[in-house]
Order: C-alpha cells, then sequence, then structure tokens
C-alpha cells in the first residue's frame, strides 16, 4: 500500500506540473490544478476511503481550466453549462459551470467517432445486426439500415455524425468491441486518457441513461483531439447532407440521403457576421434539453470550439450559441 500511494504522489506531482506549465489559459504563473472537480472512481485498484483522483497528463495542446478561474462577467447565459476557447491560442474566453456532469444526449456520438477512427479502419465492411436495426425506444432517430445491410465504417460515421443516427452508434460499436458494453468501456478508457474525468459512458448513442453523462470541458477535450489528428473528422461534421450507398443482406446496391443535424450546416441558421461555422454535433432528449458543440473561424481567422450544454429548447441553444461566437 505504501509503495501504491507513493506511484499514486508521483503521479499527482507529474499532473500538477503539467497544468502549471501546460497551461495556455492563463496567465498567472501560480496556477495549480488541485480544485478541479474530480470524482473518484472506485475499482479494485482504489479504496472506498480514498479522497483524491488523478490523471497522470493532459495534453500540452489543451486549455486547462480552473474551477476558480471560469467567467466572473455580467454575462448569464440560461444553459445549464457554455464554453468558448480560442483553440489557437488555447486561451479560454469564457466558461461557465463547464465541469458539471451533464448528459450529453446525441453529443455522445463524437466519443464513439473517437474511437472508431482510432481503432477501426474506413474501409471496414460493417454487417448490421439485429440489435442495431431493432432500436425501439421512443423518439430514437433511426437511419433505416435492416438486418444484414452492409455498410462501410466510414459511411456509418457520417450517418453517425451528419444525421445522428443511433441504429450506426450500435453497428460500429459492435464493429469494434463485439457488444455495446464492450464498446462503452473502450470510450470510458478514451476518456480517462484524454484527463476526461467528469465522464462515464454505458452506450455509443446518448440514448438516456442514468449513468451516462459527461461535462462541458471534456467534451471540449474529445472535439479538440478529433480537430487536430484526425482531419477526416472535419469533413464529417461539416457536411449538410450525404449519400450512404451500401449493399443488403443479398447484395443489392442501396442508397439513403441524410440531412445535418446542425442548423448552420443546412442554413436554417445564420452565425454572427464574419464567424464561419465548419461544423459541429447536436444532442437532444427531454433530460438532456438541448445541447451542441461547434468548430467555428472567427473574423480573426482564429478557429474556436464552442460548447453549449442543456439549453431549454433548439432557440434558445441557437441563440446562446452565437452569443458565444460574437465574444471575439
Amino acid at each position: 500500500m505504501h509503495n501504491k500511494r507513493k506511484s499514486v504522489c508521483k503521479a499527482i506531482a507529474l499532473f500538477t506540473a503539467s497544468a502549471i506549465f501546460f497551461s495556455g489559459c492563463t496567465e498567472q504563473s501560480d496556477l495549480l490544478f488541485m480544485d478541479y472537480n474530480f470524482d473518484i472512481p472506485v475499482s479494485a485498484e482504489t479504496s472506498a476511503d480514498t479522497d483524491w483522483y488523478s490523471q497522470d497528463y493532459l495534453s500540452e495542446d489543451v486549455c486547462v481550466i480552473q474551477t476558480g478561474k471560469q467567467t466572473k462577467k455580467d454575462i448569464n447565459l440560461p444553459a445549464d453549462s457554455a464554453l468558448l476557447i480560442n483553440a489557437e491560442t488555447n486561451k479560454m474566453v469564457y466558461a461557465h459551470d463547464i465541469y458539471k456532469k451533464l448528459y450529453p444526449a446525441s453529443v455522445t456520438k463524437i466519443v464513439t467517432a473517437l474511437v472508431a477512427l482510432k481503432y477501426g479502419n474506413a474501409d471496414d465492411i460493417v454487417t448490421i445486426s439485429y440489435n442495431a436495426s431493432h432500436i425501439t425506444e421512443y423518439g430514437a432517430k433511426l437511419c433505416g439500415f435492416s438486418e444484414g445491410d452492409k455498410v462501410k465504417l466510414e459511411k456509418l460515421l457520417y450517418a453517425l455524425i451528419v444525421y445522428s443516427g443511433n441504429d450506426a452508434g450500435i453497428a460500429i460499436a459492435e464493429h469494434i468491441s463485439g457488444s455495446v458494453e464492450e464498446f462503452s468501456k473502450l470510450m470510458n478508457k478514451e476518456m480517462a486518457e484524454l484527463g476526461a474525468a467528469g465522464s462515464h459512458f454505458t452506450n455509443p448513442h446518448g440514448l438516456h441513461d442514468d449513468n451516462h453523462y459527461t461535462t462541458a470541458y471534456d467534451l471540449y477535450l474529445v472535439f479538440n483531439k478529433l480537430v487536430s489528428d484526425y482531419p477526416e473528422f472535419l469533413d464529417f461534421i461539416s457536411k449538410g447532407n450525404v449519400k450512404v450507398r451500401f449493399r443488403d443482406t443479398s447484395g443489392n446496391k442501396k442508397e439513403l440521403n441524410f440531412i445535418s443535424t446542425v442548423k448552420y450546416n443546412i442554413d436554417t441558421e445564420t452565425p454572427p457576421e464574419g464567424v464561419k461555422v465548419i461544423g459541429g454535433k447536436t444532442g437532444t432528449t427531454l433530460m438532456a434539453g438541448s445541447n451542441l458543440i461547434l468548430y467555428s473561424t472567427g473574423p480573426n481567422g482564429n478557429n474556436y470550439i464552442s460548447v453549449v450544454m442543456h439549453a431549454s429548447d433548439v432557440y434558445s441553444l441557437y441563440s446562446q450559441m452565437n452569443y458565444l461566437l460574437s465574444m471575439e
């Protein structure tokens, strides 16, 4: 136990040093990261009376934001959580309750995309299972794939991100890990490796589960990783519509057309003057409210990552997002 505590203390020291020296979000030299709202996972390797939790690193190209360093201005966005990061300078522009655990709904699918892009091959042929083609939850958005359909993984990712198809999410999860349960474990592993300590996922699509949650900051970490390391992701999020061609169980050619759920992508919402929205991912359920994460370019030519979580409705969501996008 003494050796384990010693190792953990070393990890905490390394993590704190990383926060001090790699933070791009503050000018203060006395930055400490110890007031980040970590939860304590209890497992075979930790005890129930453990009073700390650490990640041993955060990438040097992310913005590190202390709980106490969030925005203190006369700005009161009604969403439960909101964040705007300058992705070029790694500076925080606005942050409100970014470590609050919230249901992400279909914004979950950016984590699914990260795992699929890391562990899958775009040219893999995925066979749609009974589970993927028989989602019965009321209101679940479905692409309409049938059991036995054979679809390229790349095309499923377009269906997942552009159209937000839940059946595409299950098909991807089963292809990568064999089951939704095993894929969820992989999602949580990847989040932990990013330093996303406020998240826990139970499925690849975001349909409601009380134990399926994340934070605005954790979503930023995932999105930043995707836009930085996977250029194909930018194509996924930027499409206004996409045609997906595949073969059914008999080998017949099929085609489905999917329209983006992001209003900026289909010109039913206009960003502030001078702002170009590259794309993003939406998520809406009764329990989660309306959610959106975006990648955009400001009038100054810098790229930004913005998040709004738990807006009351879609109109409020885009109004608040436009307010964020107009801040710089």
